[in-house]
């Protein structure tokens, strides 16, 4: 997505999200885009890369159009659909320009709906196909909050990698189980099937009553409130 030449201003900002081109030139006319404090008239003049972050609509700059990564901290109830009718959809909690986009952001795999904490959002293909793929190793922690006191070897069987789940035809990878009260559990995994926290302790006859994700890769929840969202960096390569 890396745009090394300049684009016409209209262009870049329907890509951006801000409105199909006649929309975008609604706002032009209106004077509401600016490039350094000098308002813009002309919907075809051409914006080098150097001058983007210069480009202000409605008195604020503009997202990065090589590629926008979000860390979100999803709330219980929320899915993670851009669909109409399954529930309350995470991209409602984020500006709906970014839905807009071209291409349009998505979630990095998937929090179901009874499930909170973090998740990232992003337009960039790559990064979600290098994320989620099943060759992918990238370390998800999860704390869980279970129905009765938890057992030691609990410990034992998460790290077996000889787990199975219920229709499944491979054994769960080894994960790491820290008891951190009676009742609640840290979880670290680095594969993602489906429900695989919850189907896990299921297995073993506990459940989880609560789950909530604090870090994946790295990238970590930390003091983002819930229903919150950041901008992040580039990922390191993983």
């Amino acid at each position: 997505m890396v745009q090394n030449k300049p684009r016409r201003l209209d262009q870049l900002l329907s890509s951006l999200g801000h409105g199909s081109r006649r929309e975008v030139r609604e706002l032009i006319d209106a004077g509401l885009v600016t490039l350094r404090g000098e308002v813009l008239e002309d919907e075809g003049q051409k914006i080098a890369p150097q001058d983007v972050a210069e480009v202000r609509v409605e008195g604020e700059s503009l997202e990065a159009p090589e590629g926008l990564l979000v860390m979100l901290h999803k709330p219980v109830g929320y899915v993670c659909t851009h669909a109409e009718g399954e529930g309350e959809t995470i991209y409602k909690l984020v500006p709906e320009r970014w839905t807009k986009r071209n291409p349009p952001v998505t979630s990095v795999g998937r929090l179901d709906k009874d499930t909170s904490g973090l998740l990232l959002i992003t337009d960039r293909g790559e990064l979600v196909q290098r994320w989620t793929s099943p060759k992918s190793i990238v370390e998800k922690v999860y704390e869980a909050e279970v129905d009765h006191d938890l057992e030691q070897r609990l410990v034992d069987v998460f790290a077996s990698g000889t787990l199975m789940l219920r229709s499944e035809e491979a054994p769960c990878l080894p994960a790491k189980l820290e008891i951190v009260s009676e009742r609640v559990a840290r979880v670290t995994l680095t594969e993602g099937r489906y429900h695989q926290v919850r189907r896990m302790f299921a297995s073993q006859g506990w459940h989880v009553e609560k789950l909530h994700r604090v870090r994946f890769g790295e990238y970590e929840l930390g003091e983002l409130k819930e229903g919150e969202w950041r901008v992040v960096g580039e990922p390191s390569k993983q």
